[in-house]
């Protein structure tokens, strides 16, 4: 299994993720909500083993990758996806050039 850092750290990061993907206070939701009873419920005791936490983390940790690919392919779509068919001259004028004038004052 890779290092997975430390729970804080991924807790820190959903609860990020989370503010960053929701409109309204994050605290009000419900995702927000049954990540800290999660963790709360498998944060180790001296009475448990410490299996579930281990579980809990990697799960939170793929979760937390989830939530951040999903965000930067949003970002990298709404930055670079096409706009639609364009005119030759839309076309000519990005790559700097100009489209001849017809003759008689056409075009």
């Amino acid at each position: 299994m890779a290092a997975l850092g430390s729970p804080l750290q991924t807790f820190r990061g959903l609860l990020r993720e989370l503010r960053y993907a929701s409109g309204r206070p994050y605290r009000d939701t419900p995702a927000y909500q049954h990540i800290v009873a999660a963790f709360r419920a498998h944060r180790v005791t001296s009475e448990k083993l410490c299996r579930a936490q281990q579980e809990l983390h990697f799960q939170a940790a793929t979760y937390l990758c989830l939530l951040r690919s999903v965000r930067e392919h949003t970002a990298l779509h709404r930055e670079y996806h096409g706009k639609g068919e364009r005119s030759p001259e839309e076309v000519a004028g990005l790559v700097g050039f100009r489209l001849p004038q017809q003759p008689g004052g056409k075009g």
